[in-house]
């Protein structure tokens, strides 16, 4: 009953925070669309904060499942991508910017509003203190890893695509050619070339170093200033 108990807990301190932080980008980069001139998520009904509209078996249920099972230092998940008709943007390259940085954007967003919430563990009755301390831990962390994951600058990541939006023409179009096979690429670089490293006695987790960098800089600050 101990052990079911803690896997139920263990559950929900991540799992709440992860629906919270990949519902919030997607729907997101929806709302941005829909004002900028396309409706094509808003019309599928993807411009919604409910999880059940983005959840995709695997990248929602299958990956981060495994990594709990596995004892990963944190979840990492995604949603279904919205789609977005991109030329039917009013200004298709700058708005595609815009749309792109509106998904890491909320993340930061949600990020410094659960360290808001630091403030109210002080009211919150003894027996779920901790449990909410855990799930804003988890949300600050959870929202500053989609953020930071999501702007390394290769298509379709949303870095990518705010670099394909910024670049003269003809380094744009080279980048763009990147995304059909772009998150194989990360994928790459994430795994198989540490691996590969580590055959060598080398390591070369240099995304993973990166990301705890940046995520672990974003954290220190959002903490100093709101919690």
């Amino acid at each position: 009953m101990g052990e079911l108990f803690y896997t139920l807990y263990l559950i929900s301190i991540w799992a709440i925070p992860v629906l919270i932080a990949i519902t919030f980008h997607e729907a997101a980069h929806g709302w941005a669309a829909w004002k900028l001139g396309d409706d094509t998520a808003y019309r599928l009904r993807r411009v919604t904060f409910n999880p059940v509209r983005h959840m995709d078996p695997v990248g929602t249920v299958m990956i981060p499942g495994m990594l709990l099972f596995m004892g990963a230092p944190f979840l990492f998940g995604y949603a279904k991508p919205v789609p977005v008709s991109f030329n039917r943007l009013r200004n298709p390259r700058f708005d595609m910017v815009l749309v792109a940085a509106a998904g890491p954007a909320i993340n930061i967003l949600l990020a410094c509003a659960s360290a808001l919430m630091i403030n109210l563990l002080p009211v919150i009755p003894g027996s779920a203190q901790h449990w909410f301390a855990s799930v804003i831990d988890k949300s600050i962390l959870i929202n500053l890893v989609l953020a930071t994951f999501n702007m390394i600058p290769i298509p379709p990541l949303d870095g990518g695509r705010i670099a394909v939006g910024l670049l003269p023409d003809h380094l744009a179009r080279r980048l763009a050619e990147v995304e059909p096979y772009g998150f194989f690429l990360v994928l790459g670089l994430l795994f198989l070339v540490p691996l590969l490293g580590q055959e060598f006695a080398v390591d070369l987790n240099f995304i993973w170093h990166a990301i705890e960098f940046v995520v672990g800089t974003l954290r220190h600050a959002i903490l100093t200033l709101f919690a």
